[in-house]
Protein backbone atom coordinates (compact mmCIF):
# COMPACT_ATOMS: atom_id res chain seq x y z
CA UNK A 1 0.00 0.00 0.00
CA UNK A 2 1.19 3.51 -0.80
CA UNK A 3 0.07 6.80 0.71
CA UNK A 4 -1.33 9.58 -1.46
CA UNK A 5 1.96 11.46 -0.99
CA UNK A 6 3.99 8.47 -2.21
CA UNK A 7 1.68 7.97 -5.21
CA UNK A 8 1.97 11.67 -6.01
CA UNK A 9 5.77 11.44 -6.09
CA UNK A 10 5.80 8.15 -8.01
CA UNK A 11 3.33 9.19 -10.71
CA UNK A 12 4.27 12.86 -10.95
CA UNK A 13 0.76 14.11 -10.26
CA UNK A 14 -0.23 16.47 -7.47
CA UNK A 15 -1.98 15.33 -4.30
CA UNK A 16 -4.74 17.78 -5.17
CA UNK A 17 -5.24 15.98 -8.49
CA UNK A 18 -5.50 12.59 -6.77
CA UNK A 19 -8.05 14.02 -4.33
CA UNK A 20 -10.02 15.35 -7.31
CA UNK A 21 -9.93 11.94 -9.03
CA UNK A 22 -11.36 10.45 -5.84
CA UNK A 23 -14.14 13.05 -5.61
CA UNK A 24 -15.35 12.49 -9.18
CA UNK A 25 -15.18 8.69 -8.91
CA UNK A 26 -12.34 8.29 -11.40
CA UNK A 27 -9.81 6.80 -8.98
CA UNK A 28 -10.78 5.86 -5.45
CA UNK A 29 -8.12 4.90 -2.90
CA UNK A 30 -8.09 1.22 -2.00
CA UNK A 31 -8.53 2.06 1.65
CA UNK A 32 -9.02 5.08 3.87
CA UNK A 33 -7.63 4.70 7.38
CA UNK A 34 -9.46 5.79 10.52
CA UNK A 35 -7.15 8.79 10.57
CA UNK A 36 -8.35 9.72 7.07
CA UNK A 37 -5.20 8.71 5.15
CA UNK A 38 -5.77 7.48 1.60
CA UNK A 39 -3.92 4.27 0.68
CA UNK A 40 -3.47 2.81 -2.83
CA UNK A 41 -2.59 -0.75 -3.84
CA UNK A 42 -1.15 -2.08 -7.13
CA UNK A 43 -4.60 -2.43 -8.69
CA UNK A 44 -5.34 1.25 -8.05
CA UNK A 45 -1.93 2.18 -9.50
CA UNK A 46 -2.71 0.17 -12.65
CA UNK A 47 -5.91 2.20 -13.10
CA UNK A 48 -3.93 5.39 -12.53
CA UNK A 49 -1.55 4.36 -15.33
CA UNK A 50 -4.53 3.96 -17.67
CA UNK A 51 -5.87 7.35 -16.63
CA UNK A 52 -2.54 9.09 -17.20
CA UNK A 53 -2.11 7.49 -20.63
CA UNK A 54 -5.52 8.79 -21.66
CA UNK A 55 -4.69 12.20 -20.18
CA UNK A 56 -1.44 12.26 -22.16
CA UNK A 57 -3.64 11.87 -25.23
CA UNK A 58 -5.80 14.78 -23.99
CA UNK A 59 -8.95 12.78 -23.25
CA UNK A 60 -11.39 14.59 -20.88
CA UNK A 61 -11.69 13.11 -17.37
CA UNK A 62 -15.40 12.38 -17.77
CA UNK A 63 -14.70 10.48 -20.97
CA UNK A 64 -11.90 8.50 -19.31
CA UNK A 65 -14.20 7.51 -16.45
CA UNK A 66 -16.86 6.34 -18.88
CA UNK A 67 -14.32 4.30 -20.86
CA UNK A 68 -12.73 2.60 -17.84
CA UNK A 69 -16.08 1.83 -16.18
CA UNK A 70 -17.76 0.60 -19.35
CA UNK A 71 -18.57 -3.14 -19.45
CA UNK A 72 -17.20 -3.20 -23.02
CA UNK A 73 -13.77 -1.82 -22.04
CA UNK A 74 -10.95 -4.03 -23.32
CA UNK A 75 -7.70 -2.97 -21.63
CA UNK A 76 -5.41 -4.76 -24.10
CA UNK A 77 -7.18 -3.24 -27.09
CA UNK A 78 -7.05 0.19 -25.44
CA UNK A 79 -3.31 -0.18 -24.83
CA UNK A 80 -2.71 -1.08 -28.49
CA UNK A 81 -4.63 2.00 -29.61
CA UNK A 82 -2.89 4.20 -27.03
CA UNK A 83 0.50 2.98 -28.27
CA UNK A 84 -0.47 3.81 -31.86
CA UNK A 85 -1.67 7.28 -30.86
CA UNK A 86 1.51 7.94 -28.84
CA UNK A 87 3.67 6.80 -31.77
CA UNK A 88 1.77 9.18 -34.05
CA UNK A 89 2.23 11.96 -31.52
CA UNK A 90 5.95 11.14 -31.33
CA UNK A 91 6.28 11.29 -35.13
CA UNK A 92 4.42 14.62 -35.14
CA UNK A 93 6.83 16.06 -32.53
CA UNK A 94 9.89 14.71 -34.39
CA UNK A 95 8.68 16.40 -37.58
CA UNK A 96 8.27 19.69 -35.72
CA UNK A 97 11.76 19.36 -34.18
CA UNK A 98 13.24 18.61 -37.60
CA UNK A 99 11.54 21.65 -39.10
CA UNK A 100 12.72 23.90 -36.26
CA UNK A 101 16.34 22.67 -36.66
CA UNK A 102 16.20 23.24 -40.41
CA UNK A 103 14.94 26.79 -39.94
CA UNK A 104 17.65 27.43 -37.32
CA UNK A 105 20.39 26.08 -39.63
CA UNK A 106 19.45 27.43 -43.05
CA UNK A 107 16.62 29.82 -42.35
CA UNK A 108 13.14 29.74 -43.86
CA UNK A 109 13.65 28.54 -47.43
CA UNK A 110 9.98 27.81 -48.10
CA UNK A 111 6.72 28.12 -46.26
CA UNK A 112 6.01 24.43 -45.50
CA UNK A 113 3.31 23.77 -42.91
CA UNK A 114 2.96 19.99 -43.32
CA UNK A 115 4.78 19.34 -40.02
CA UNK A 116 2.01 21.13 -38.14
CA UNK A 117 -0.76 18.87 -39.46
CA UNK A 118 -2.51 16.65 -36.90
CA UNK A 119 -5.50 15.50 -38.98
CA UNK A 120 -4.37 11.87 -39.23
CA UNK A 121 -3.78 11.62 -35.48
CA UNK A 122 -7.10 13.29 -34.69
CA UNK A 123 -8.96 10.95 -37.06
CA UNK A 124 -7.41 7.87 -35.43
CA UNK A 125 -8.31 9.20 -31.98
CA UNK A 126 -11.89 9.74 -33.15
CA UNK A 127 -12.10 6.15 -34.41
CA UNK A 128 -10.66 4.87 -31.14
CA UNK A 129 -13.27 6.81 -29.18
CA UNK A 130 -16.00 5.32 -31.33
CA UNK A 131 -14.70 1.79 -30.79
CA UNK A 132 -14.72 2.28 -27.02
CA UNK A 133 -18.13 3.91 -26.99
CA UNK A 134 -19.94 2.09 -29.77
CA UNK A 135 -22.07 -0.26 -27.65
CA UNK A 136 -25.59 0.66 -26.65
CA UNK A 137 -24.72 -0.12 -23.03
CA UNK A 138 -21.90 2.44 -23.05
CA UNK A 139 -24.09 5.10 -24.64
CA UNK A 140 -26.91 4.43 -22.17
CA UNK A 141 -24.40 4.59 -19.32
CA UNK A 142 -23.21 8.01 -20.53
CA UNK A 143 -26.76 9.35 -20.91
CA UNK A 144 -27.90 8.18 -17.48
CA UNK A 145 -24.86 9.53 -15.65
CA UNK A 146 -24.97 12.89 -17.38
CA UNK A 147 -27.56 14.30 -15.00
CA UNK A 148 -26.56 12.58 -11.78
CA UNK A 149 -24.68 14.11 -8.89
CA UNK A 150 -21.64 12.55 -7.24
CA UNK A 151 -23.75 11.75 -4.16
CA UNK A 152 -26.29 9.89 -6.31
CA UNK A 153 -23.51 7.90 -7.98
CA UNK A 154 -22.08 6.97 -4.58
CA UNK A 155 -25.49 5.81 -3.31
CA UNK A 156 -25.93 3.67 -6.41
CA UNK A 157 -22.52 2.13 -5.81
CA UNK A 158 -23.38 1.39 -2.19
CA UNK A 159 -26.59 -0.35 -3.27
CA UNK A 160 -24.69 -2.45 -5.80
CA UNK A 161 -22.05 -3.49 -3.25
CA UNK A 162 -24.78 -4.56 -0.80
CA UNK A 163 -26.06 -6.98 -3.41
CA UNK A 164 -22.50 -8.14 -4.08
CA UNK A 165 -21.78 -8.60 -0.36
CA UNK A 166 -24.81 -10.90 -0.02
CA UNK A 167 -23.11 -13.43 -2.26
CA UNK A 168 -20.33 -13.65 0.32
CA UNK A 169 -22.78 -15.24 2.76
CA UNK A 170 -23.88 -17.76 0.12
CA UNK A 171 -20.47 -19.06 -0.90
CA UNK A 172 -21.06 -22.49 0.65
CA UNK A 173 -24.24 -22.96 -1.39
CA UNK A 174 -24.58 -24.38 -4.90
CA UNK A 175 -24.08 -21.39 -7.29
CA UNK A 176 -26.86 -22.86 -9.45
CA UNK A 177 -29.22 -23.11 -6.45
CA UNK A 178 -32.54 -21.29 -6.38
CA UNK A 179 -31.64 -18.68 -3.75
CA UNK A 180 -28.32 -17.82 -5.42
CA UNK A 181 -29.93 -17.59 -8.85
CA UNK A 182 -32.57 -15.26 -7.41
CA UNK A 183 -29.76 -13.04 -6.13
CA UNK A 184 -28.16 -13.03 -9.61
CA UNK A 185 -31.50 -11.93 -11.06
CA UNK A 186 -31.62 -9.16 -8.44
CA UNK A 187 -28.11 -8.06 -9.48
CA UNK A 188 -29.09 -8.00 -13.15
CA UNK A 189 -32.23 -5.96 -12.45
CA UNK A 190 -30.32 -3.48 -10.27
CA UNK A 191 -27.73 -2.87 -13.00
CA UNK A 192 -30.50 -2.45 -15.60
CA UNK A 193 -32.41 -0.02 -13.40
CA UNK A 194 -29.47 2.13 -12.31
CA UNK A 195 -26.74 1.79 -14.97
CA UNK A 196 -27.67 0.29 -18.36
CA UNK A 197 -29.84 -2.47 -19.85
CA UNK A 198 -28.05 -5.57 -18.56
CA UNK A 199 -28.78 -8.37 -21.02
CA UNK A 200 -27.67 -11.93 -20.30
CA UNK A 201 -24.77 -11.35 -22.70
CA UNK A 202 -23.61 -8.26 -20.82
CA UNK A 203 -24.14 -10.02 -17.48
CA UNK A 204 -21.93 -12.87 -18.67
CA UNK A 205 -19.24 -10.36 -19.69
CA UNK A 206 -19.46 -8.73 -16.26
CA UNK A 207 -19.02 -12.12 -14.61
CA UNK A 208 -15.80 -12.69 -16.55
CA UNK A 209 -14.63 -9.17 -15.71
CA UNK A 210 -15.27 -9.77 -12.00
CA UNK A 211 -12.57 -12.47 -11.98
CA UNK A 212 -10.36 -11.20 -14.83
CA UNK A 213 -9.94 -7.57 -13.73
CA UNK A 214 -7.83 -7.28 -10.58
CA UNK A 215 -9.52 -4.04 -9.49
CA UNK A 216 -13.02 -5.53 -9.61
CA UNK A 217 -11.96 -8.84 -8.08
CA UNK A 218 -10.32 -7.12 -5.12
CA UNK A 219 -13.33 -4.86 -4.47
CA UNK A 220 -15.79 -7.76 -4.67
CA UNK A 221 -13.71 -10.04 -2.46
CA UNK A 222 -13.35 -7.20 0.02
CA UNK A 223 -17.13 -6.73 0.14
CA UNK A 224 -17.97 -10.43 0.42
CA UNK A 225 -14.71 -12.08 1.60
CA UNK A 226 -12.14 -13.97 -0.48
CA UNK A 227 -13.58 -16.11 -3.25
CA UNK A 228 -16.76 -14.07 -3.71
CA UNK A 229 -15.81 -12.78 -7.18
CA UNK A 230 -15.15 -16.31 -8.44
CA UNK A 231 -18.37 -17.54 -6.83
CA UNK A 232 -20.45 -14.81 -8.52
CA UNK A 233 -18.78 -15.66 -11.83
CA UNK A 234 -19.86 -19.31 -11.52
CA UNK A 235 -23.37 -18.28 -10.44
CA UNK A 236 -23.69 -15.94 -13.44
CA UNK A 237 -22.50 -18.71 -15.78
CA UNK A 238 -25.20 -21.03 -14.39
CA UNK A 239 -27.81 -18.27 -14.70
CA UNK A 240 -26.98 -17.46 -18.33
CA UNK A 241 -26.68 -21.15 -19.28
CA UNK A 242 -30.17 -21.80 -17.88
CA UNK A 243 -31.58 -18.94 -19.97
CA UNK A 244 -30.09 -20.31 -23.20
CA UNK A 245 -31.56 -23.79 -22.78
Amino acid sequence: MMTVHEVSQLAGVSIRTLHHYDRIGLLHPTEVTKAGYRLYDDTALERLQCILLFRELEFPLKEIKGILDSPSFDRNKALEQQITLLEMKKEHLENLIGLAREIKTIGVSKLDFKAFGTQEMEEYARQARESWGQTEAYQEYEQRFAGRSLEQEQQMGIGLMRIIAKFGTMRESDPAGEAVQAQIEKLQKYISEHYYACSDEILSSLGRMYVGDGRFKKSIDKAGEDGTAEYIHRAIEAYCKKHTI
